[in-house]
Order: structure tokens, then C-alpha cells, then sequence
């Protein structure tokens, strides 16, 4: 059994009924909730022009590989109604599930970067993950999410609601 640190976001329609459904289907299709954080209400990052997003962390036990449990967390996506747009990078979101960590390992191939390549850089994603893991280490920085958090520069909001 593997371990995974994913995040859920969402920022369209009932964004707490949407991180409910996904973990109902991430373990469904892609392994069993371990953990899982509470759920943020986080400020949009890299476009505030839209509804601030629901975030939270969860720890799941995974059989699938890397790149087929990303495949399955896309397809759990699109189940659920995403529309991937050619440049979304920024865009509102009913659904995101990302990779944040895969056991300790480091992965660089075609779609799929683990741990996120952009974690340390936001509190979205380092709150949650604080709460679930502050002495996880970072497989390629060699610090912990603690110190992250701690040394981020990020100062969107990210607050607890639940």
C-alpha cells in the first residue's frame, strides 16, 4: 500500500458538496481516506477576479501507481463536471485534485509532477497540509511542511472553516 497526500479545491456551485462527492469518489476509484484536513476557505491564487475556493488535504492508502492514480483523479474529475479549457491555469474550478505527495518520492514525467512543484509556494495548499503533516518532509527541498509554512511568502488567506 502507498501512501498519497492529494488537495481538493473547488470554487463553483456548492463547493462543500463538491469535496464531499470527490472523496466519496476518491475512494471509489483510487484508494481509501486515511486522513483528510478541514476544509479552508482560501483566497484564488494567481487570479482574484472569482470566488475564493474550498480546499482540504486528505492522506490516502493508493495500490495504483503514480500516473495511474493520476489518471483515475482525472477521471473522477470529469465525472464530476470538469471541463478542462486549454488555458485554465487560474480559472474557477468545480473540481481540482492534485498530487501533492506520492510515498517520498520525486517524479518528473509528460503530465504529472510529484511532490507538486509549486506546493512550498502556497498557503492553500501548505495550511491543509500542516494540519495533516507538519513533520512530512519535502523529498527534493529536505524540509518539512512545517518549516514551509513557516518561510512561505504567500500571504493569500486561508482559513479554516470547518
Amino acid at each position: 500500500m502507498k501512501k498519497a497526500y492529494l488537495l481538493i479545491g473547488s470554487n463553483i456551485d456548492n463547493r462543500r458538496q463538491n469535496l464531499i462527492d470527490a472523496l466519496i469518489h476518491i475512494e471509489n476509484y483510487a484508494g481509501k481516506v486515511v486522513k483528510q484536513s478541514s476544509v479552508y476557505d482560501t483566497a484564488p491564487w494567481g487570479n482574484p477576479n472569482q470566488q475564493s475556493f474550498f480546499n482540504q488535504a486528505v492522506l490516502i492508502d493508493t495500490l495504483l501507481e503514480p500516473e495511474l492514480l493520476m489518471h483515475e483523479l482525472q477521471s473522477i474529475e470529469r465525472l464530476m463536471g470538469r471541463k478542462r479549457l486549454e488555458d485554465e491555469q487560474f480559472a474557477p474550478r468545480l473540481i481540482d485534485i492534485d498530487i501533492l505527495f506520492y510515498d517520498n518520492i520525486s517524479l518528473a514525467i509528460d503530465l504529472l509532477t510529484i511532490p507538486h512543484p509549486r506546493l512550498h509556494e502556497r498557503n492553500f495548499a501548505l495550511k491543509p497540509m500542516l494540519e495533516l503533516a507538519p513533520e512530512h518532509i519535502h523529498p527534493v527541498i529536505g524540509k518539512n511542511i512545517e518549516q514551509l509554512a513557516k518561510n512561505c511568502r504567500d500571504q493569500l488567506a486561508a482559513t479554516i472553516i470547518s
